[in-house]
């Protein structure tokens, strides 16, 4: 069983975009339906696909490193401090597995660093499609709509 998505956009993905200064309804609703597709919402937070909510290989996770925090100390400083202290130096890929709020601003920053333009929060198409370049290339639209239905429910849920 997963995390229940009410519980997992108000206390995990929510404060975590607050944390990095990107508020915003269309972006929980995109990481929430990433986390129902990838991991159905946390209940496979370990598999071949990726590690934690999201999906994230440690491939990627390295790359975005990198790639693009990297080039912004001061953005990789702050996504850096949700990590844990010691345990992130010892195995900074666990993080993806163990600490939500760090993986879900780990996904933030592979979609922000896609540079792609964000649907309006209530068009589950759109999200699917920024999904499926993101996080899942292989997946199609449906994969997300279908998540998005078995594990977060209706379009109430959107905002």
């Amino acid at each position: 069983m997963g995390i229940a998505a009410c519980d997992l956009r108000q206390h995990v993905i929510r404060p975590t975009l607050h944390y990095l200064q990107r508020p915003s309804s269309t972006a929980e609703t995109l990481l929430l339906g990433a986390a129902a597709c990838q991991s159905a919402l946390g209940s496979t937070l370990d598999c071949g696909n990726g590690r934690g909510l999201y999906g994230i290989s440690d491939e990627r996770h390295q790359q975005l490193w990198d790639r693009h925090l990297a080039l912004d100390p001061d953005l990789a400083s702050q996504v850096r401090g949700l990590a844990s202290q010691h345990a992130f130096l010892a195995a900074p890929h666990l993080e993806l597995t163990i600490n939500l709020r760090y993986a879900t601003a780990i996904a933030w920053m592979l979609v922000e660093s896609s540079i792609l333009v964000l649907p309006a929060a209530d068009d589950l198409i759109g999200m699917a499609m920024i999904w499926r370049q993101v996080f899942h290339p292989e997946g199609s639209p449906r994969d997300f709509i279908d998540a998005w239905q078995r594990h977060v429910g209706g379009l109430s849920q959107v905002a």
